[in-house]
């Protein structure tokens, strides 16, 4: 059904990037009846795969699970570069028809639901202009992501204004940014920052690594040999499916081994920096993290390069705090002052859900804070509302296609039933906690805007593919759901 000019739909997906492109997908095939429209914020499809362009911006999952379960990924590398993956979103988007549905320029900004017409009305700014427009939906999908994309987490640095040099963010990276022979600081320890180390180093006459904490890291081959003979053997869609069964079955294990004997993993994790750095590297100073492996996420590095940079000489990693910006560089707690033409601050993402929009339940404001997520996908006392958030452990696409799976059996049963609404109770359990286990800064910051979690399904997180797959794509689609508001004849 065209869907271009109305302005009402059965579905509002919100956000044009791997999620949203994946939910339409899902829409596509599984309930074809169901007029939906895409609205995306900015011009263009693909989300963070468009937005960062800093140097050698990649996955740190692999393609085979970070891809579609639908969509087969044919790419050589696993562990794939920015422009590779925003390529497979575009041509999906393109092969199953969804992006005639996208609406761009186009945030939603407030969205209003009534149980009277069993519907969203939906605020929606268009952010190439000053007009702004409604827009009525039956049920409302954020595939937002979890960070706002207008900003990233940035401290206030002491004495930040005497620098002379060029300070940049990564979410914000300057096009055509000259770094060649240049001294380069990069603050962070995170995947972003692991990333552009030995990107910049090829170019760059230096560049340092400073971070105040280690993370673990870990290096794995871009190319998986595995894939590569199974690709050789099979059909595509049967080689899919083994190759995702190993990648899958593999990152479980070695997560649950991390929670079951973490100082087994970190020997490991110790063991493997060792044998790729220099001999007498201090890699109990820059590679031990005082937490246990999988308190926060691994970073992988593929094949090696943040290592090699290392043992070249053309990257340093420093761990140490910042005592004060100077005009030439950074002067350190420990005395020691390092020079800069660049300092990168890639300190962090603002965690943001369902894009920042304001939501409301027949009048009340919804504080997102205080409900408890039902399957990780909707909000108790929340009608008709569903988010996409992929796992913190794997790879987040995995939960992303097993939501969507889990939304398209529920719009089905809601029509074989004949109801407009579908609300989570609130759980009798009164002992809850946060959804998120890890202790990476920019959860910390965010726990008070998240919704909260119960002991026992089907209000508990339990980020297991296995169990979530029982739950959601073959599990009850209504316990502890409340269906109402029959369709009026």
């Amino acid at each position: 059904m065209d869907t271009a000019s109305s302005n009402h739909v059965d579905v509002v997906v919100v956000g044009a990037g791997l999620s949203g492109i994946g939910a339409a997908c899902h829409l596509m095939m599984q309930s074809p009846s169901r007029a939906f429209a895409i609205l995306e914020s900015r011009s263009v499809s693909g989300g963070t795969w468009d937005l960062f362009r800093y140097p050698a911006v990649r996955s740190d999952s692999d393609m085979y699970t970070l891809g579609y379960s639908f969509a087969p990924w044919r790419e050589k590398k696993s562990i794939a570069d920015g422009p590779l993956i925003l390529n497979y979103i575009r041509e999906t988007a393109e092969k199953f028809g969804v992006e005639e549905r996208i609406r761009y320029n186009r945030r939603v900004v407030d969205a209003k639901w009534s149980s009277e017409s069993a519907s969203w009305t939906l605020t929606i700014k268009h952010t190439d202009s000053d007009f702004s427009e409604t827009m009525t939906c039956n049920f409302l999908w954020g595939n937002t992501g979890y960070y706002t994309y207008d900003k990233g987490y940035r401290p206030d640095f002491p004495g930040e204004e005497k620098f002379q040099g060029k300070l940049v963010h990564p979410q914000l990276w300057p096009e055509n940014l000259d770094y060649k022979n240049k001294n380069v600081v990069v603050i962070g320890s995170g995947a972003t920052a692991m990333t552009i180390v030995p990107a910049m180093a090829k170019d760059a006459a230096k560049v340092v690594l400073l971070q105040r904490s280690p993370t673990y890291v870990v290096a794995r081959p871009d190319v998986d040999e595995f894939a590569d003979k199974i690709r050789a053997k099979f059909s595509p869609k049967i080689a899919h499916k083994l190759i995702r069964f190993k990648t899958i079955s593999l990152g479980m294990l070695m997560y649950q081994l991390s929670q079951k004997k973490p100082e087994l993993i970190k020997q490991r994790l110790r063991e493997g920096a060792i044998a790729m750095l220099p001999e007498g590297y201090d890699v109990d100073t820059h590679f031990n993290p005082t937490y246990n492996p999988w308190d926060q996420r691994l970073c992988l590095v593929p094949n090696g390069d943040l290592f090699t940079a290392i043992s070249s000489g053309k990257a340093e990693i420093v761990t140490d705090t910042i005592q004060t910006f100077t005009v030439d560089g950074i002067l350190l707690a420990s005395g020691k002052e390092l020079k800069a033409d660049i300092i990168v601050t890639a300190t962090g993402l603002v965690m943001q859900l369902l894009g920042g929009m304001s939501i409301s339940v027949d009048g009340v404001p919804v504080d997102i804070g205080k409900t408890v997520s039902y399957k990780g996908i909707m909000l108790s006392g929340v009608p008709n509302l569903g988010t996409t958030f992929g796992y913190t452990n794997a790879s987040w696409t995995l939960k992303a296609d097993l939501t969507a799976d889990y939304i398209c059996r529920l719009l089905n049963k809601m029509e074989k039933l004949g109801v407009r609404q579908a609300t989570p109770n609130v759980p009798s359990d009164e002992n809850l906690e946060p959804t998120m286990g890890l202790t990476s800064g920019y959860i910390m910051r965010a726990q008070g805007n998240l919704p909260m979690q119960a002991m026992k399904k089907p209000w508990k997180l339990y980020q297991n593919f296995a169990l979530d797959t029982m739950l959601l794509k073959h599990g009850k689609i209504d316990d502890e759901l409340v269906f109402s508001n029959a369709k009026k004849r």
